[in-house]
């Protein structure tokens, strides 16, 4: 498994414990890392997505709000959530990722982790995000 795939998977279990939780990012992260062993770039990267998808929830989860036809947030699953705000994260403002490997990224986690739609379901609001950035101004992500 790729470095980067490591990484998304830690980030992903971070914040998905943060979604059950109050914690300080950090602390979440270095309490998860305490009990698995991952290489310092696999952290690193790793670290750097948790932070900065904490810093800009509120912003990801309107763009993932405005891409979900009939789905307020509120329904979706928790862990549907998390890997949406990771890959829409990495589709705005993580400039040396090409969007389509956010998204097919998103689609395994979701396949691997998920229910038996979320695969589905991720790809659709995921492709609507990717399909619009270009189309508007997302600067508030900036």
């Amino acid at each position: 498994m790729g470095k980067r795939r490591r990484a998304r998977e830690l980030a992903l279990q971070v914040l998905f414990s943060l979604e059950f939780s109050t914690d300080d990012p950090d602390r979440a992260f270095e309490l998860i890392c305490e009990n698995f062993s991952f290489s310092k770039p696999v952290r690193s990267f790793s670290k750097k997505l948790v932070l900065e998808v904490c810093k800009h929830k509120g912003e990801l989860d309107r763009l993932i709000e405005k891409a979900s036809e009939n789905w307020r947030l509120e329904r979706m699953s928790r862990l549907d959530k998390c890997i949406l705000r990771l890959a829409a994260l990495e589709i705005t403002l993580i400039e040396d990722i090409p969007p389509r490997v956010s998204i097919d990224e998103a689609v395994e986690m979701g396949k691997k982790f998920g229910s038996e739609d979320s695969g589905r379901f991720i790809n659709g609001i995921l492709d609507s995000i990717f399909a619009s950035f270009g189309q508007e101004d997302h600067s508030e992500l900036s």
